[in-house]
């Protein structure tokens, strides 16, 4: 239940060609407060809900739990979610060892794209594609539910 990522800037499309499997995804924030994230998704046509607790000092590991939900009942939930639903395309792409999976956001969040990569420990090495940008790993500003309440466009 303990997730371990580092957060990346994407600094060009390079990645595109490389990607093997793409999602449409629009998520919502029940509580956005930084103790405990309750996020409602919908993926793929699956709905979704995760609690987030807060990350550690790093911001590389936090504690994760994600349960699948019944379609309907988390288009109901996206109803209930605090102002600021999120939009992003999501590529996964297989490089080295690892997978990353790049967030391309849409809407206010427009212009925007992530790389995140999960790792099993903190030091754990990954190869970096030459599409990688700037680490911004524990940055809170580049978090979902942050971008939520303060989109990449009025930054």
């Amino acid at each position: 239940m303990i997730e371990i990522e580092r957060k990346f800037l994407v600094n060009s499309d390079a990645f595109l060609n490389q990607s093997k499997r793409q999602n449409e995804i629009i998520q919502g924030y029940l509580s956005s407060v930084a103790e405990r994230t309750v996020r409602v998704r919908i993926r793929a046509g699956k709905g979704y809900i995760t609690v987030k607790g807060i990350g550690n000092e790093s911001g590389l590991s936090r504690m994760e739990w994600e349960k699948e939900i019944d379609l309907h009942e988390a288009k109901q939930l996206l109803l209930l979610c605090e102002k600021g639903v999120i939009a992003k395309t999501r590529y996964e792409i297989a490089y080295g060892n690892h997978v990353f999976e790049v967030d391309v956001f849409e809407g206010n969040n427009k212009g925007l794209t992530i790389a995140e990569v999960e790792l099993d420990s903190e030091t754990e090495y990954f190869e970096k594609p030459n599409w990688l940008g700037e680490e911004v790993t524990g940055d809170v500003r580049y978090y979902n539910s942050y971008l939520s309440k303060t989109p990449y466009m009025e930054w």
